[in-house]
């Protein structure tokens, strides 16, 4: 048997604003709240379900550098054009990491400054 990512872990200055952003970006709803935790995640599936939840802890430690790690995300009711309007309205901005603008996918950064790429290609939600 094969294991399945359920959660990513994320640490953050500021849990909640995080937390509220990317609820915004993914249509995710705040699944639980500890000491210095925001867990969200699918609202209908909940933690365990085909997609992981995503965890932002508080940190104060400073980030060095790029993430080795980043979220692809792809738009799932509109055309990339739009969805990268409407994420830069509710607070992404765009982050340049070397890119040639030849690119079929906008780099973008979030409050934080973490790094994702918003690809062109629409999922089914």
């Amino acid at each position: 048997m094969a294991c399945r990512i359920s959660e990513l872990v994320i640490n953050s200055r500021d849990p909640e604003r995080l937390a509220a952003f990317w609820c915004e970006v993914l249509g995710f709803a705040v699944l639980d709240r500890d000491e210095g935790t925001v867990e969200i995640g699918p609202e209908k599936e909940g933690f365990g379900g085909l997609q992981p939840t995503l965890v932002f802890n508080s940190s104060d430690e400073p980030r060095a550098g790029r993430l080795p790690l980043h979220f692809d995300v792809n738009a799932t009711d509109r055309d990339q054009d739009a969805e990268l309007e409407r994420l830069l309205s509710i607070g992404a901005r765009r982050a340049d990491v070397g890119q040639t603008g030849e690119e079929s996918w906008h780099v973008l950064a979030d409050p934080e400054g973490n790094e994702f790429c918003l690809l062109r290609r629409r999922l089914s939600p």
